[in-house]
């Protein structure tokens, strides 16, 4: 075979490749595309947060000692609740810390302190879903806070609620299965009534899943939610993060994903 015959089926051999490769990425759907473009930014992220995550962690351990005993998976979700940025990633870290200490002095909450909340019997772990993620129920129409006339009582009812809720997400957070660590919520509002409205108790619980359980939080879904809750939903939904309000979804019954037990 001469040169020239070597350099025209060189040439064939090319154009058939690059037809070949048109062609796959003509059947490659939307979806694809997206995933792929979804992984790729996830492999450019995890670079820089490799490299920043001991950045912050200098930065906390200076101001606070007790810092040492964070992994770099914590310190990593609070990176990504503020877009990778190192100083204000490292200030929600440290008010993190100090909340804890002062909120959950003995390191947990304990059903003792809750007993009204527990009888309730209104929020309960309910297998994982088809991601692996815990999923935990709420039922709204067992919710009924405490009455009483003195700011003093109110004040000291809404704590309970509160601790109940930090039992709650630690009891979830501690059933993450290895390598993952978001958890799904159900918030099943059928019988809800302005009786079980709670606006305090919503507006601080979603404080504390906001500033404390960063990136903890994979998708709300609401199901059979009565036209009168969104009197009280167009209340709360501006005091939620706009990355928050993209996980909650009011959906039909029977949309609710399948479930591993």
């Amino acid at each position: 075979m001469s040169k020239a015959e070597e350099r025209r089926l060189g040439s064939g051999l090319n154009s058939i490749s690059m037809n070949c490769q048109e062609i796959m990425e003509s059947k490659e759907t939307t979806e694809d595309k997206e995933t792929r473009r979804e992984q790729q930014d996830n492999m450019k992220n995890n670079l820089m947060e490799q490299t920043k995550i001991p950045q912050v962690r200098a930065i906390v351990e200076r101001q606070d000692p007790s810092s040492k005993e964070v992994d770099d998976l914590t310190i990593r979700r609070f990176l990504r609740a503020r877009d990778l940025d190192i100083g204000k990633a490292s200030s929600m870290l440290l008010r993190y810390l100090k909340w804890r200490r002062e909120f959950v002095p003995n390191g947990s909450v304990s059903l003792l302190e809750t007993p009204n909340e527990v009888a309730q019997n209104k929020m309960f772990l309910q297998g994982s879903d088809k991601k692996g993620r815990p999923i935990t129920v709420i039922l709204g129409a067992r919710h009924v806070q405490s009455k009483g006339g003195l700011e003093e009582f109110k004040l000291l009812s809404l704590l309970v609620r509160l601790g109940f809720v930090v039992y709650g997400f630690d009891k979830i957070c501690s059933r993450m299965p290895p390598g993952q660590e978001k958890f799904v919520v159900i918030g099943d509002l059928e019988g809800w009534g302005y009786a079980n409205s709670d606006i305090h108790g919503y507006l601080a619980g979603l404080s504390i899943l906001q500033e404390y359980y960063p990136e903890r939080l994979a998708k709300v879904l609401l199901v059979h939610a009565p036209y009168i809750f969104m009197a009280v939903w167009k209340i709360v939904y501006p005091f939620i993060d706009k990355n928050t309000r993209k996980k909650v979804k009011c959906v039909h019954s029977s949309r609710i994903p399948l479930t591993k037990n």
